[in-house]
């Protein structure tokens, strides 16, 4: 015979301050390790969301990102033939040669600089990337020293407004137009006409990586082996979510390493807070786990009966957990990516497996702290329980 659900809520309504520090306990340490989740998943999901899907991006072999990749002119050219690649309305190639560069600027709210990155484009950028729009201002106009800056910098960074001036390798760029890139990581990036960038920042013809839209994604592996079977092509190509997916994963694990190992150290305060309140429970309730036990209920019905309220107190603890953590989902945070050595902005991102991953770990949390005094309960002897005073 089980004891009622009713007998433990009511015992959790009886002590409500032990249980009340105990939730307490068990929603702070939730709340990090959800938001630990949620910033290594936004930071994540803001870099795979990045590409599209019938977008591949052309590097130099084994650069593994765009900072440390060079592609010549000739080998720009013979890439932008490749059949594999849609052609536009007007039978013009959906490609375009993209330039990447690192420069330091100004936070605005703050002392210090960070890196930024510099990306010279094309006309055909914008239309690979329908999701860019440019929400202030216009487009630059190619051959000028104008620039547009993504919606992230233009916010952080001192003079990226539109109307505002930025100084890097020796020349003044104006602000005219702010973009969204729709979360993804262009946000936090500054563009400008390709030929201006090449110049200033001496690169001749050389590019970073070429991106191109494909006839049909399936296409990928014909154009790697095109690329591979011809020599004068030291190059790859990767699909585009999946290169900036790559980019993801250093920084991604070093966050979630961290927050785990502060979890951890966390959770111990909350399974001994856990452990505290239930041995405390077992102990002012002796007599009545004796009386109990009288009326025929067994040793295996009084630990349950006992493990369930440790539980239920971390499953209560979890959902508040939960629910103070979902509010960082409005908060946006940077970092340094680390391939790329240049600030990365972006928002906590909830999803269904971080959620479910929390109230594993509260109810986990609850288990063991609550596993040995219930153990204990459900050795007490009937008379030497009726006995106590």
């Amino acid at each position: 015979m089980m004891i009622p659900p009713s007998y433990t809520i009511r015992n959790l309504v009886n002590h409500k301050i032990t249980s009340a520090l105990t939730v307490l306990g068990v929603t702070l340490v939730v709340f990090v390790f959800t938001a630990v989740l949620m910033l290594a998943h936004g930071l994540l999901e803001t870099l795979v969301t990045t590409g599209a899907d019938d977008n591949i991006v052309v590097i130099r072999k084994a650069s593994q990102t765009e900072v440390t990749s060079i592609v010549s002119g000739e080998q720009a050219d013979i890439v932008s033939t490749f059949p594999e690649i849609k052609q536009d309305s007007e039978g013009k190639a959906e490609c375009t040669r993209e330039m990447y560069a690192i420069i330091s600027l100004a936070k605005r709210s703050e002392e210090g600089t960070s890196n930024i990155a510099v990306r010279g484009v094309t006309e055909k950028s914008l239309t690979l990337r329908p999701d860019v729009k440019i929400i202030e201002g216009r487009m630059f106009r190619p051959g000028t020293a104008e620039i547009i800056a993504g919606k992230s910098v233009a916010r952080r960074f001192r003079g990226c407004e539109v109307g505002e001036t930025v100084r890097f390798n020796a020349r003044d760029w104006t602000v005219v137009g702010v973009f969204d890139a729709a979360g993804t990581a262009f946000d936090s990036e500054i563009w400008g006409d390709i030929a201006q960038m090449q110049d200033v920042f001496r690169r001749g013809d050389y590019v970073s990586s070429i991106t191109m839209k494909l006839n049909d994604p399936s296409q990928l592996a014909a154009v790697q082996s095109r690329i591979e079977g011809d020599p004068r092509l030291p190059l790859e190509a990767k699909a585009e979510k999946e290169y900036y997916k790559a980019q993801s994963k250093a920084t991604t694990e070093f966050i979630t390493l961290v927050g785990i190992l502060i979890c951890v150290i966390f959770s111990f305060g909350a399974v001994v807070g856990a452990m505290i309140t239930m041995y405390a429970a077992v102990a002012n309730r002796t007599k009545e786990i004796g009386t109990l036990r009288a009326l025929g209920f067994s040793r295996l019905s009084i630990l349950f009966t006992f493990l369930f309220e440790a539980v239920l107190i971390s499953l209560i603890g979890g959902v508040l957990g939960l629910a103070a953590a979902s509010f960082l989902k409005f908060v946006q945070v940077s970092t340094v990516n680390f391939n790329t050595f240049t600030e990365l902005a972006f928002n906590f991102s909830l999803n269904l497996p971080t959620a479910i991953a929390a109230l594993i770990f509260a109810l986990a949390m609850g288990f063991i702290g609550g596993f040995l005094p219930a153990v204990r309960a459900s050795r007490l002897k009937i008379v030497d329980s009726l006995r106590t005073t």
